[in-house]
């Protein structure tokens, strides 16, 4: 099960548009839908009007959609969770979830994520893997999780899946800071690309390969007409220990600091 939540946790849209543009490679079908009635604040994340042909008003309410795929060469199925992160009873939500997952016989659950960082938009996007479960750290090459603080519903889903005895791991992608409002098409392809490799099942991406490079080239230009940001982003090039040789880092001890710098200083909106 591959799981991506919009909000807090979706820096630039990466985590949410890779589970997205994953179950739309592999042809997802919708087959279940947890209702946001006990789990929304509308206060806060407000349903939203709009018309249907012009004329019939329709609502439409926050969702957290189920959907499956036969991952292809294989003979195993993919279901995807991919919505906004509820406000409400967390421990509840995580159940449902946990429900879904067992009667379907899932084996592993993958959450995505993507967090601001220090780091410049012309390097590699890096990407870490966590988990709690140790084989499934060794077989994966991620790294154990110590995080501690702050949490929120990823970490309550995590926690109650590993205490139903069912393995998951973390994935998370690195967004400048500068540029965090903006849709990353370079972080979705790092989530995409790991995912895919973590389920030993290779996916063509050129259309996401070109829109990652188009996305390079337009916040380059952007950044190159502004004196200061282009002094700043040469700066973060220079720090970046990696950016000689491009190497791409996952699951190394700096960018799993990072993630943990993220959630502490975001509060208690989130975390693993």
């Amino acid at each position: 099960m591959i799981v991506a939540f919009e909000g807090w946790n979706d820096a630039g849209d990466a985590a949410s548009t890779a589970a997205t543009y994953l179950a739309d490679a592999w042809k997802a079908r919708t087959f279940a839908s947890i209702d946001p009635e006990d789990f929304f604040d509308f206060t806060s994340t407000r349903p939203q009007v709009r018309l249907v042909d012009g004329i019939t008003r329709r609502i439409d309410w926050p969702v957290n959609e189920f959907r499956t795929a036969s991952l292809p060469g294989t003979d195993r199925d993919v279901v995807f969770l991919h919505g906004t992160e509820p406000q409400l009873r967390w421990r509840t939500f995580a159940h449902a979830v946990l429900d879904v997952a067992q009667t379907l016989g899932v084996e592993m659950v993958i959450t995505l994520g993507a967090l601001l960082a220090e780091v410049p938009h012309t390097r590699p996007v890096r990407v870490t893997g966590t988990a709690v479960d140790e084989a499934l750290v060794a077989r994966l090459g991620l790294q154990r999780s110590r995080y501690e603080g702050p949490t929120g519903i990823v970490g309550v889903l995590h926690d109650a899946l590993s205490r139903a005895g069912l393995v998951s791991a973390s994935l998370w992608a690195t967004v400048p800071h500068y540029v965090g409002q903006t849709p990353s098409p370079k972080a979705t392809l790092a989530l995409v690309e790991r995912t895919a490799e973590v389920l030993d099942c290779p996916l063509v991406t050129t259309d996401l390969d070109l829109a990652a490079a188009a996305y390079e080239r337009q916040v380059s230009e952007a950044v190159e007409a502004d004196e200061d940001a282009a002094a700043y982003v040469h700066s973060l090039e220079a720090n970046d220990e990696d950016g000689e040789d491009g190497l791409h880092v996952e699951g190394g001890d700096a960018i799993a600091a990072e993630v943990e710098r993220f959630l502490r200083d975001h509060g208690p909106a989130g975390g693993p």
